[in-house]
């Protein structure tokens, strides 16, 4: 019998679940954080988890606020300075998979995190780029999770942060991005995957019990499905468990800082 759990568990653990051990990770804060240290805690125990501050082989005991947090720094093999990390460890080929959110996306998993509206004037002004536009341009691969629903994707988007598949088809060749870009999608709803040849972003997986008109009625674009649609298998409980045991140790920390 499996726990019951929320749509954003269901969400961390499918996105856990795409690392693969001995793996390099350039990770972001937030949803890859949490998804992130879940895989090194479960299935990739052999993981090294990089953040843009400079903390190699970290390993940390909950969650961190920010890249700046003691946390990565105390539990980390190694220490480097951010800008060789961004000029050698990133640009120089080293990283295997980079891990982001985003704010917005749109169908070619293009990012945006600076701005909803005109630049010089928006209706929303986001945190930015901090280094997602080096880690989306130099990972070897890049992975993507974010809530699905029709404010984050959209059809068009006011700016681009990070590139992902640009245009579609070649276009990320011929602007001189050699990497392999953005491979997943991971949402609350399922698993999308850029189409071999187009690269708009296909769904291949429902979580279960999500439908394919919920998919549909969360999406700002006319969304694909494809042929042979698979349900994304159920959390096991040990996954829950340290997830949860994961956020509660988190929780309880930032409490006693406050």
């Amino acid at each position: 019998m499996t726990y019951e759990y929320t749509s954003s568990e269901m969400m961390t653990i499918a996105a856990s679940r795409m690392l693969k051990n001995r793996q390099v990770c350039f990770v972001g804060i937030g949803l890859p954080s949490a998804a992130a240290n879940l895989a090194r805690l479960t299935s990739t125990p052999d993981i090294v988890l990089i953040y843009e501050s400079g903390t190699i082989g970290t390993r940390p005991d909950i969650l961190p606020l920010s890249i700046g947090d003691g946390e990565l720094a105390e539990t980390a093999q190694m220490l480097v300075s951010v800008p060789e990390m961004f000029r050698y460890w990133l640009q120089g080929g080293h990283i295997d998979i980079g891990f982001l959110g985003a704010a917005q996306i749109d169908r070619f998993a293009n990012i945006n995190t600076t701005v909803i509206g005109d630049y010089y004037s928006p209706n929303v002004r986001l945190p930015g780029a901090g280094g997602a536009p080096e880690i989306s341009t130099s990972c070897k691969e890049i992975l993507i999770t974010l809530k699905q629903t029709k404010r984050s994707f959209v059809k068009e988007m006011s700016f681009i942060t990070s590139p992902g598949h640009l245009s579609g088809g070649d276009s990320r060749e011929k602007a001189g991005l050699v990497n392999k870009g953005p491979t997943a999608v991971i949402t609350d709803l399922g698993i999308l995957e850029p189409d071999p040849q187009t690269r708009e972003l296909v769904m291949t997986h429902l979580h279960e019990a999500v439908t394919v008109e919920q998919a549909r009625d969360n999406t700002g674009w006319d969304l694909k499905f494809a042929k042979d649609l698979k349900t994304t298998p159920l959390p096991s409980n040990r996954e829950l468990e340290v997830l949860r045991d994961l956020n509660e140790r988190t929780e309880r920390a930032q409490k006693g800082a406050a």
